[in-house]
């Protein structure tokens, strides 16, 4: 592993700090995924309907995009070090009070106590990863989120054994305190680089164009992570009545994500970005449709598809920001990732909502036992299908644009 930027000081190791934030990134994966897999048990033992689920998932996509913001205009003045300090204490906090919660209010605290911890991973590791690898940032933003589907690959097997084990949700939290320790105890005992861009302004030289480019990124963003995330978090209650196990669905699709990201440089060497998000825009839209058709071994068919198109959708946006708005830095990386999270806040209660209005139309057709849930599901998904259908247009219109984009970001301010 090499690096290639001048900003490295004296003693900095590098492979040691790329796998401390590996596994940071592992530990956020995991609450994603855990949390997906205990919401049946939520739901049962404490009284929530989907739409409270949505709620308290909501709390882990509101907590991310605010760390991401304020550490994204900080972070030139606070540093990594500090930032993953920060994100350690709210790991580790969050996942404490989530294990003591007795209900609904309980659940919302803590989990926006870890979704700001998760927030605060991103925020200080992908601007680090940027700076330490400045020739090949695509590749190695690639490269660490890898281990978000890794993680959740991990996490949804845990899980998944730890239920049919007969243990409760508790200890499923519990669990990922070990991991939290880990990459505390090395954050505590690493040195971190000084960034070339410290107690510089946020977007110094950044135009006007830089500044459009990036809003742009930033709604579209929020599709990519609805299309991506907002199925991912909802599998359990989507899935759960297939006839596919779907906790097996999501470590299915997030290890053949974490194998496409691993893989990415000749992908993106070959299409550049603009060609792997076009990509990933049709086939998450085939993937999602064929979903919300299918039963039975069908299911993993089409969520090969689904995988195969979210793959890249995010570490590519991020790695997009810093090849071609570089003028906006570390806070340019962060806004997009925040973007993409705020919205699921929303979004997140949206779903689960549909979910309980697909049950009830079921229930009042004459539907019983599984039937209401597979209709359940099957109605989230025909809504979710439209995410990724909207942003092939987008994603055209890029590809269209790509080498006036790529032209500009390489000019020199006047």
């Amino acid at each position: 592993m090499t690096t290639t930027t001048a900003s490295i000081n004296a003693g900095i190791k590098p492979n040691r700090l790329f796998l401390l934030s590996c596994i940071s990134l592992v530990v956020t994966a995991m609450t994603f995924a855990i949390r997906a897999g205990i919401l049946g048990q939520l739901n049962e033992q404490l009284g929530l309907s989907d739409t409270q689920l949505g709620w308290v998932n909501g709390m882990a996509f509101l907590g991310f995009p605010l760390a991401m913001v304020v550490f994204g205009f900080l972070y030139n003045y606070l540093g990594a070090r500090l930032i993953m300090i920060l994100a350690f204490v709210g790991h580790l906090l969050g996942l404490v009070l989530t294990m003591t919660a007795g209900g609904f209010v309980g659940l919302l605290v803590s989990t926006f106590f870890i979704g700001f911890a998760n927030g605060s991973v991103e925020a200080a590791c992908n601007p680090m990863i940027a700076e330490m690898y400045k020739d090949q940032k695509t590749k190695w933003l690639n490269r660490f989120h890898v281990w978000f589907p890794g993680g959740i690959v991990i996490g949804a097997l845990v899980s998944k054994v730890m239920t049919d084990a007969g243990l409760g949700w508790e200890p499923q939290i519990g669990i990922m305190i070990i991991p939290t320790v880990i990459y505390g105890f090395m954050v505590f005992t690493t040195k971190f680089p000084t960034s070339e861009s410290a107690n510089q302004a946020p977007f110094r030289g950044a135009r006007l164009r830089d500044i459009l480019l990036l809003l742009a990124m930033m709604g579209i963003m929020t599709i990519t992570a609805t299309s991506e995330l907002g199925t991912q978090q909802w599998v359990e209650r989507i899935l759960g009545s297939s006839g596919a196990s779907p906790m097996l669905i999501l470590a299915m699709v997030t290890g053949l994500m974490a194998v496409g990201r691993y893989f990415a440089g000749p992908v993106i060497h070959t299409l550049n970005p603009f060609g792997v998000l076009l990509m990933s825009a049709v086939l998450t839209t085939l993937g999602l449709f064929l979903m919300s058709q299918a039963s039975g071994g069908m299911v993993y068919v089409s969520a090969i598809v689904f995988a195969l198109g979210v793959c890249y959708f995010w570490p590519t946006m991020i790695g997009f920001v810093g090849e071609y708005i570089p003028r906006t830095g570390a806070l340019g990386m962060s806004l997009v990732g925040a973007a993409g999270m705020f919205a699921l806040t929303f979004w997140n209660p949206v779903i689960g909502g549909w979910i309980d209005s697909a049950r009830e139309v079921a229930v009042a057709s004459g539907a019983t036992g599984d039937a209401i849930e597979v209709a359940a599901g099957r109605g989230a998904l025909t809504k979710l299908v439209y995410f990724p259908v909207s942003l092939i247009l987008f994603f055209g219109v890029l590809f269209v644009l790509r080498n006036k984009i790529t032209a500009t970001a390489g000019e020199t301010e006047i």
